[in-house]
């Protein structure tokens, strides 16, 4: 094998290697993205209930004068 011929072969092993680097890094960020837009949206069903249950208190008390 001749050093042309090699060094051919190390340049598409390392496009290879930075093609595959390039898509686990999108797919991590997408499961970033994934994770965080989940997490909002249990944090907004942990505050509606949190304000159901202020409700629901307030109403139990006769707190709630309307």
């Amino acid at each position: 094998m001749d050093s042309q011929n090699m060094s051919y072969q190390a340049g598409q092993a390392k496009g290879q290697t930075e093609e595959k680097a390039n898509s686990m890094m999108e797919k991590a960020a997408n499961a970033a993205h994934s994770a965080q837009e989940s997490l909002q949206e249990v944090g907004q069903q942990m505050q509606a209930k949190a304000q159901g249950a202020a409700e629901a208190v307030k109403n139990a008390t006769g707190m709630n004068n309307k």
